[in-house]
């Protein structure tokens, strides 16, 4: 926790030398309590934790540069800052956008920035990028690192995301979650930068058919 904490101050006094201590404290422990709500299993602060660990890789990869690595952090404590499993699709990445658009300017954000930030929460819904910046490229890329965990976490990560959704019957959710790992597969470039493309793809192709196997039961 206290490693979330440090990254998120680090990456907005790096943007923004002037903001206001006290606020920036009170946004970032207003963050990690979303993380830690009770019902996130996989959502919880171990995510950011991750994606953050994915961008780290990234940089060290070349695909990052160093400017861009404070914009994309912040993205990672926004995006999903709003989780709620049985909200209709969009709705909680647009929940998540919105704390950004009010509370960044607060803390002396630009406002193109902002826009930014938001629009990348927004696009995480579905993971159809509109721009093709660095930032946006890692922040792609970092969030859809799990899937190509090694076989071990990406297998509990599967098990968290079914606790999540509980609420659902196991035929509707096997049903549910096909249809959302499908296209991954089907995809002809599942990762946006150079690094992730070459070393991640492979294992998380071979992740995602293991999983969708699995849903679909016997032949």
């Amino acid at each position: 926790m206290d490693t979330l904490r440090s990254r998120w101050h680090a990456d907005v006094v790096a943007l923004c030398p002037a903001a206001d201590r006290s606020l920036l404290a009170a946004e970032g422990t207003d963050l990690l309590d979303r993380w830690l709500e009770d019902h996130r299993s996989y959502h919880d602060a171990v995510h950011p934790a991750e994606v953050l660990a994915a961008l780290d890789e990234l940089h060290e990869g070349g695909d990052l540069p160093a400017r861009d690595r404070h914009p994309a952090g912040l993205v990672v404590r926004y995006h999903d800052a709003v989780y709620d499993p049985a909200a209709a699709p969009g709705a909680n990445e647009e929940a998540s956008a919105r704390p950004a658009e009010e509370r960044l300017p607060a803390l002396g954000l630009p406002a193109e920035l902002t826009d930014t930030v938001a629009m990348l929460v927004r696009e995480s819904a579905t993971h159809e990028m509109t721009a093709d910046d660095p930032a946006t490229r890692a922040f792609h890329d970092a969030d859809l690192w799990i899937l190509s965990a090694p076989a071990e976490r990406f297998d509990a990560y599967c098990h968290q995301v079914r606790i999540e959704y509980g609420m659902f019957a196991p035929a509707d959710y096997a049903r549910g979650r096909i249809a959302v790992l499908t296209p991954f597969v089907e995809r002809e470039r599942l990762y946006l930068t150079d690094h992730a493309h070459e070393h991640w793809t492979q294992r998380a192709r071979l992740n995602l058919r293991r999983e969708i196997a699995r849903l679909a039961g016997p032949a």
